[in-house]
């Protein structure tokens, strides 16, 4: 499993602006219900966010729009684990048509591991980690995504 599809859909009309394209905001719609598919796989569903009272926020994200997506296109996120530590996630979704390689979107983010009481960082469970490394391990020849670590600047005037 190189590649982990966290979420597929289509986009429907109430997502489309005024040129016929998937508007900004959907896009990160799309991210976020990969990145509560993610959780889900990583066992911090509902239930076990009731259970410890713990939940992942996202601290950071970049969001880059490379191709148009159109009305009723079918599309999914493929989720990468860039990094992570004892209780921050580095992840990485691309947004592609079903079944095609070319990279629609882009969206890293960063997610924090958060006790809901505090509210303040806590440490991921065994279990929790214990998925991610298998996750790492799985995706460990992937290649780096071409879209991390950018940083928004205008080029420096000449």
């Amino acid at each position: 499993m190189p590649t982990l599809t966290t979420y597929q859909t289509t986009i429907i009309p109430d997502w489309v602006d005024y040129n016929g394209h998937l508007r900004d905001a959907f896009y990160l719609l799309i991210f976020s219900y990969a990145t509560d598919a993610l959780m889900d796989r990583l066992g911090m569903d509902s239930n076990n966010r009731e259970a410890s009272g713990n939940s992942l926020f996202t601290l950071e994200l970049h969001l880059n729009y490379l191709h148009e997506v159109k009305l009723d296109t079918e599309v999914e996120v493929r989720t990468q684990i860039i990094a992570h530590d004892s209780k921050r996630l580095h992840l990485y979704h691309s947004l592609h048509k079903v079944g095609d390689e070319q990279e629609l979107a882009g969206n890293e983010q960063m997610l924090l591991h958060v006790d809901l009481a505090g509210p303040r960082s806590a440490t991921f469970s065994a279990d929790t980690l214990s998925r991610l490394q298998s996750i790492v391990a799985e995706q460990k020849d992937l290649p780096a995504p071409a879209y991390i670590g950018r940083v928004i600047a205008l080029p420096p005037a000449r």
